[in-house]
């Protein structure tokens, strides 16, 4: 008899050198769990920040890859959607990872449930000056302008940009940074009421919206600051996993 294999979701692992012992969780959970299942979903925020691909040839990074491509390449398909620290994964770190990048929202059948992948920044609209930074640096201007700086330097202003997004939500109240009902229910409607599955606010949790007659589950990721952890979903439906 066959056994169906689970799917598996991660979302705003931050990866970084300073945190060496979720870095070995996130290598051992690609060697184990991962290896088990038929898909791995990446949902944003893979690492800390990202400035360019050349990136993947740094010392810390080129680990990260060198684990998700041999992943990869045991024949478990790894997606990878941006998030708002590494939106500058490009195709050419993509393809020397073995990941498949993703457009932020996708669509998935998921054992015949329509699920909707998200990110989850995008339904923050509560939090204004968030959005408002987050259209300047998607700008194609901005964004060539950016990668033409030498990587040292491009690697200085990433870290004091993390350092001002630290410092941002410490000072911005907790709700500001959640997601917006109104804007989750939109984008429900707008989809035709799928399971909705995404990262970001790091707050881990199961919603049910009842929404025009219609029952919507929503899932969202936790972050890996100081465990990991996965969503693992089957054909009897979706669990959240704590990682040791």
């Amino acid at each position: 008899m066959s056994v169906t294999k689970p799917v598996l979701f991660v979302s705003d692992l931050h990866l970084a050198a300073v945190r060496p012992q979720i870095y070995e969780t996130f290598l051992r959970f690609l060697r184990e769990e991962a290896r088990q299942a038929a898909t791995l979903y990446i949902l944003g925020d893979l690492v800390e920040y990202w400035v360019g691909d050349e990136d993947a040839d740094e010392d810390f990074n080129r680990g990260i890859v060198a684990a998700i491509s041999e992943l990869s390449q045991s024949g478990v398909p790894v997606y990878l959607m941006h998030g708002n620290r590494d939106f500058l994964i490009g195709r050419k770190a993509a393809k020397k990872a073995g990941l498949q990048l993703l457009a932020d929202p996708t669509l998935i059948d998921l054992f015949g449930q329509r699920t909707l992948l998200m990110h989850g920044d995008t339904l923050c609209t509560d939090d204004l000056a968030y959005m408002k930074a987050r259209s300047r640096w998607r700008r194609p201007l901005i964004l060539r302008a950016f990668l033409a700086l030498p990587l040292a330097l491009r690697r200085h202003i990433g870290a004091k940009l993390r350092a001002t997004s630290e410092r941002t939500k410490r000072d911005t109240a907790p709700e500001l940074m959640d997601v917006s009902l109104a804007e989750v229910e939109r984008v429900l409607r707008a989809n035709a009421y799928p399971r909705l599955i995404h990262g970001h606010t790091h707050r881990p949790a199961r919603h049910v919206h009842n929404l025009d007659g219609s029952e919507c589950e929503r899932w969202v990721l936790g972050d890996w600051y100081k465990r990991g952890s996965y969503l693992r979903c089957d054909p009897n439906g979706c669990q959240s996993i704590d990682l040791g």
